[in-house]
């Protein structure tokens, strides 16, 4: 089967589940949810025959691709929302503008935000607000069980060195842009979840890379996403880049490519992500 015709059997499936689902309860929330996570949760809760749309960053599982999409989380459009006639949207801290927002409330769609915080805590606080908001609560109390039983064992087997190894992120959706993760990112955090240690600091957010910062930096693993790979050329073009072939990363090929989403979404495989990244760094026993 074609990438087309699976399409468009998941599109179907997710209809007749969702018509059937309010058949069954004429009263269910119509859900729409900004933040790929947020969408992750909603589907490990069973509750995606709920979900009448969600944004662009929504990707996984694969059934969310064939959502009704209602755009970039930080650029929403109140009519696009609304013609989908939500009656709940759960959004992330970051989704906007915030007009926008203020006009869907007005309207009667409730707004639930999730947490935008980098960490265990924030990511099972998010599941029990999901949980709260679809009526779910008790789902949520088992989903946020397994995944802190996951980030435990995650946890354990995360063995930290010293000197800790450091890791370069550059983020590249476009090959004319390429940066670099500074503090309060969340490949910041993961970085520090692997025990691992960003190889640049003194600066928040993103920045565009340098030559000189890279070469200032020396990272001994660079990590990235798979489609900012992709943007680029593949891991062989990222490693060509003005700077990072100077690199000690460079020079061993360490380089190490996840979906973005996956490897930055914190969502309920957050857990395996970050085994991922010690296990890449070294910091894996």
């Amino acid at each position: 089967m074609d990438a087309r015709r699976r399409a468009l059997t998941v599109a179907a499936a997710l209809c007749l589940a969702a018509s059937r689902a309010r058949a069954a309860d004429p009263g269910a929330p119509r859900v729409v949810t900004v933040g790929g996570a947020l969408t992750e949760i909603v589907y490990a809760l069973g509750a995606e025959a709920l979900l009448v749309g969600t944004d662009t960053t929504s990707l996984y599982p694969e059934a969310a691709r064939a959502t009704p999409k209602v755009g970039y989380a930080r650029a929403l459009s109140a009519e696009g929302v609304l013609s989908l006639r939500p009656t709940v949207l759960i959004a992330t801290a970051e989704a906007g503008p915030p007009a926008v927002l203020a006009q869907l409330e007005a309207a009667g769609v409730r707004l639930v935000r999730g947490d935008g915080g980098h960490s265990i805590d924030a990511l099972l606080r998010n599941v029990r607000t999901v949980g709260a908001a679809l009526g779910r609560s008790e789902q949520a109390r088992k989903l946020a069980a397994q995944v802190e039983q996951q980030w435990r064992a995650t946890a354990a087997r995360i063995a930290p060195r010293t000197p800790a190894p450091r890791v370069l992120f550059v983020l590249s959706h476009v090959a004319t842009n390429v940066q670099v993760a500074g503090e309060g990112t969340a490949a910041a955090a993961m970085i520090a979840l692997a025990a691992a240690r960003n190889a640049l600091t003194g600066f928040s957010g993103y920045r565009p890379l340098t030559a000189e910062a890279a070469v200032a930096a020396a990272p001994e693993f660079i990590l990235t996403t798979t489609q900012g790979a992709e943007a680029l050329g593949g891991a062989e073009r990222l490693l060509a880049q003005r700077g990072l072939a100077l690199t000690p990363a460079a020079r061993a090929r360490r380089v190490l490519a996840l979906d973005a989403l996956y490897l930055l979404g914190f969502g309920p495989r957050m857990p395996q992500a970050v085994a991922e990244v010690a296990r890449f760094a070294g910091t894996w026993a």
